[in-house]
């Protein structure tokens, strides 16, 4: 029991970093349908950027984020206005997936000329130590990165639900030709949605750096991964993303527990498997992602 209860902890531990790290790939799918391959890429080198800052001025790797998180709004808005703007409508899922593979492959070679192909990590004073309650335990890094994740997804939330900009991204989703009938001015709108999708990786690449070693090449282990938690959360939802991270996330850490990771790699897909068999659509899916 004691063993089940610690590979549970550890599942919604690591479940609520995924539903960070898929966040803003839910995102992008939403506000224009673009299938984001370059977002780990992005994720990575938000990591690097906490690795130099870290380096640099002995920052706590989340101090950096209050840093990184504008220059990647801004780096967004910059990429969606540059890049994704200029692909033709009609085909905007397909063409979006070549460009940002070669925008990945852009982003992994400028981190492998200036950081080399070496493994990079950040150490702090608490990345060792544990919370132990009754047998379970807790690495304090991935506490702090769960609670940084739930925050994070609290706010990106809010602002999607409750604010006058969420409102307008949403009717932007639902009918862009609706939205601009109404005064709202959807190119900025997408542009400013697509800066808080890559924000988010600001966050997870400050949260990766902190718990994992990582290389410029390390965002292809992530891709399959978040790809398919967003996809049986329903393509476009950031809270069916989040629930199907948590879900996830829970099924690897049991079969850690129980067998080794080997299985635990293996029993993700399969339960993404099961789960896209029983319902095509993810959890969210259809008309329940407009409301993310």
């Amino acid at each position: 029991m004691t063993l089940l209860l610690q590979g549970l902890a550890l599942g919604v531990l690591t479940g609520g970093l995924y539903a960070l790290l898929a966040s803003g790939l839910s995102l992008y799918f939403g506000v224009m349908r673009v299938v984001m391959v370059a977002h780990p890429a992005f994720l990575f080198l938000g990591a690097y950027l906490t690795y130099t800052l870290h380096t640099a001025f002995g920052l706590d790797p989340l101090l950096t984020i209050p840093f990184t998180v504008p220059v990647f709004f801004v780096l967004g808005v910059a990429v969606q206005r540059l890049l994704i703007a200029r692909l033709p409508s009609d085909q905007i899922q397909m063409m979006s997936v070549l460009l940002t593979f070669g925008l990945a492959l852009t982003v992994e070679g400028l981190l492998g000329t200036i950081y080399t192909g070496s493994f990079k990590s950040v150490t702090v004073g608490y990345d060792t130590k544990s919370l132990h309650i009754g047998g379970v335990s807790l690495p304090y890094d991935k506490i702090i990165a769960f609670g940084i994740a739930a925050l994070t997804l609290i706010v990106l939330f809010t602002v999607l639900v409750k604010s006058r900009f969420g409102r307008s991204l949403r009717a932007t989703v639902q009918h862009r030709e609706a939205a601009r009938l109404v005064g709202i001015k959807t190119e900025r709108v997408t542009g400013y949605g697509f800066g808080i999708g890559l924000a988010t990786a600001a966050v997870g690449g400050g949260v990766l750096a902190l718990i994992t070693p990582f290389f410029p090449a390390s965002h292809w282990a992530w891709i399959g991964k978040l790809m398919a938690i967003i996809v049986v959360g329903g393509l476009g939802s950031v809270a069916g993303a989040a629930l199907a991270a948590v879900l996830l996330g829970v099924v690897e850490g049991l079969v850690l527990v129980t067998y080794d990771a080997t299985w635990a790699t293996l029993m993700f897909y399969v339960f993404l498997f099961l789960t896209l068999l029983l319902r095509p659509q993810g959890f969210f899916g259809g008309r329940l992602a407009h409301r993310f």
